[in-house]
């Protein structure tokens, strides 16, 4: 544990990607789990992703398991939970004609069982604070490197651009041309992979030409952190829609819902109780607990989308605080020292989605709404 909870430090509070955690523990010599000689990042972000490392209230693990179980936890005590019945193996035996013979061996096959099957096992919290595993959670998943295609870094992958027709993910593309010279020289594109590969799909066969866009998209934001007060008000503005989006007020839905889940619980437990004394036979207990079953997955399954709101907006403000702290006023010759990486993560904490359209253009959005149009001699940008 003391080598989990210094992972989901450097992580979640020093900022430190997986391979650079995997780098570290390796130079170190610390151990890892199964005694192999290296560290494998792989590893790691399953250690990140794992509810068994998350702390969780009374209410959100009371929401998973059965009011039996709920019943022998501490109200007042944090519970990380483990899930049993992830993985179905299935296992059977071939056979193979060997030079001595034929042989008999076992061969399994695994695979992930839907999520309504797994069983929630509340064990001791891991001792890790809930807003650095958050943290090391966002980090992880929305860190994709851009990609390398053509010895380059493109600023503008990772799902930053996308098909404004089917809404895939723009690919690199580098075709290679002869110069007069005899030379090969490459020319650097963003397309669809699907308006090249699948018409019925997208007719989006435009190529975007890298060159023209990355440094577009670049000065539109250099643009709008030199302005922090717009920026600010940006920010704001977008957390407030975020906000706007809830239906009604967060906390109450909340305790409505888990009321509604309590009282399902303790018809549940009488249900039983009829069928124990005879009162109901157990195919009118069976419809009983059906038609419960139906209230508590509704019940959980609205707990778990307000969690994530208020997950979304923590977020929001945790990046709003970043963006201005870090980038907003920042001088042209500061910004213009970004590497690409660098600018292809600060467009992704400003949740900035570039849509390229059949006649070129792109579209850009996130804290701020533009749209750039490449047709003409000069970029013309306008808020919508």
């Amino acid at each position: 544990m003391p080598v989990v909870r210094r992972i989901f430090h450097m992580i979640g509070v020093e900022g430190a990607s997986l391979h650079r955690v995997k780098r570290t523990l390796d130079r170190e010599g610390v151990p890892t789990p199964g005694g192999a000689r290296h560290w494998n990042a792989r590893t790691i972000r399953l250690f990140v992703l794992d509810d068994v490392y998350k702390p969780h209230t009374f209410e959100e693990v009371r929401a998973l398991v059965t009011p039996e179980v709920a019943a022998r936890l501490n109200r007042s005590v944090s519970y990380s939970v483990w899930w049993y019945n992830r993985v179905r193996a299935r296992r059977t035996q071939v056979s193979q004609i060997e030079p001595e013979g034929r042989t008999y061996r076992k061969r399994s096959r695994y695979s992930v069982r839907d999520k309504s099957e797994w069983i929630a096992v509340p064990v001791p919290s891991a001792g890790i604070p809930r807003e650095v595993v958050e943290a090391a959670r966002k980090s992880v998943l929305s860190h994709r490197r851009p990609s390398k295609a053509g010895g380059r870094s493109w600023e503008l992958s990772g799902s930053v651009m996308r098909c404004a027709f089917c809404g895939r993910a723009m690919q690199a593309h580098t075709p290679s041309f002869t110069k007069r010279s005899g030379e090969k020289g490459r020319i650097y594109y963003y397309r669809c992979e699907n308006g090249l590969l699948y018409k019925d799909v997208c007719t989006n066969n435009k190529n975007i030409r890298a060159d023209k866009a990355e440094p577009a998209v670049w000065g539109l934001v250099c643009g709008v952190l030199s302005d922090p007060e717009q920026l600010r008000a940006d920010l704001e503005k977008m957390i407030e829609l975020e906000r706007d989006g809830a239906r009604g007020d967060p906390d109450s839905e909340a305790k409505a819902w888990l009321a509604r889940l309590a009282e399902a619980d303790r018809k549940r437990a009488r249900f039983q109780d009829m069928a124990a004394e005879g009162l109901i036979d157990f195919d009118e207990l069976r419809a009983k607990l059906a038609a419960l079953e139906e209230v508590r997955e509704t019940a959980r399954g609205e707990l778990t989308a307000l969690g994530a709101h208020r997950e979304r907006l923590a977020e929001l403000e945790r990046d709003k605080d970043t963006l201005l702290e870090r980038y907003a006023g920042i001088v042209p010759e500061a910004l213009s020292t970004l590497t690409s990486e660098e600018r292809n993560q600060l467009y992704k904490t400003l949740r900035l989605k570039v849509a390229a359209h059949l006649d070129g253009t792109l579209e850009v959005s996130g804290v701020f709404g533009k749209e750039l149009d490449f047709g003409s001699k000069e970029s013309t940008y306008r808020r919508p």
